[in-house]
Parts: C-alpha cells; structure tokens; sequence
C-alpha cells in the first residue's frame, strides 16, 4: 500500500470518527468523547505518516 493512500485512510477515518462523535454527543457523551479521541488520534497518525 502507497504512504499517499495510509494517509488519505487515516483522514477519512478521522472524519468519520469526528461525525460519529459529534452525532452520539447528545446522547451518549463518553462514547462521543471517545470517538473525538480516537479521531484525534487518527488524524495524528496521519500527519506522522505524512511527515
């Protein structure tokens, strides 16, 4: 798999993480905070890998 495509999969990862947390964020704020975290961390790989 190219470097180009982890990234891209990582991104979009993270935006679908950041849509779930911020749909589940009314009712089931732990999740939501878990899923921002994980999207967060998503992201970062991404930039590390990009770097």
């Amino acid at each position: 798999m190219s470097s180009d495509v982890a990234v891209v999969l990582l991104f979009a990862l993270a935006g679908f993480l950041i849509g779930g947390a911020y749909t589940t964020w009314k009712t089931a704020r732990p999740l939501a905070i878990a899923l921002g975290v994980c999207a967060v961390l998503a992201a970062a790989g991404a930039v590390v890998w990009l770097i």
